[in-house]
C-alpha cells in the first residue's frame, strides 16, 4: 500500500519561503510520478507541480513558475516542494499525490491518474 505524508507547512509572510516535504512509502520513486496539488477554501483543487518517475522531468503550473521548485531524493523516498516569493494567493492546503508509472518520462499537473494522496499540509501566507 502506497502512503504519503506531507509536512513543512506553516504561516509565512508575503515574500517568504517554505519547504514542503512528502514522505513516500510502499513504492520506489524511480517508478512513481509524484505531484503537488493545492486547494484553497471555496476553490477547486489546482495542480502545482509534478516530477516524473523516469529522469525526474518536472512541470509547473503557470501561477508558480519561477517561484516553486520540485525535487526528490530517491534513496530517502522524499519529494520536496520549495516555495519562494510566496504570495497571499498561495494560501491553501497542499497535498502530494502519487501514480505508479514505471518508465514514464513525463508528468502533468492536469493529469487525473494520481491514485494515492496524502492528508495535506496547510500553508498560510499573511502579514
Amino acid at each position: 500500500q502506497v502512503q504519503l505524508v506531507e509536512s513543512g507547512g506553516g504561516l509565512v509572510q508575503p515574500g517568504g519561503s517554505l519547504k514542503l516535504s512528502c514522505a513516500v512509502s510502499g513504492a520506489s520513486l524511480d517508478g512513481t510520478t509524484v505531484g503537488w496539488f493545492r486547494q484553497a477554501p471555496g476553490k477547486e483543487r489546482e495542480g502545482v507541480s509534478c516530477i516524473s518517475s523516469s529522469y525526474g522531468i518536472t512541470e509547473y503550473a503557470d501561477s508558480v513558475k519561477g517561484r516553486f521548485t520540485i525535487s526528490r531524493h530517491n534513496g530517502n523516498k522524499m519529494v520536496y516542494l520549495q516555495l519562494n516569493s510566496l504570495k497571499p494567493e498561495d494560501t491553501a492546503v497542499y497535498y502530494c499525490a502519487a501514480e505508479i508509472t514505471p518508465g514514464r518520462s513525463w508528468c502533468s499537473v492536469k493529469a487525473r491518474g494520481y491514485q494515492y494522496w496524502g492528508q495535506g499540509t496547510q500553508v498560510t501566507v499573511s502579514s
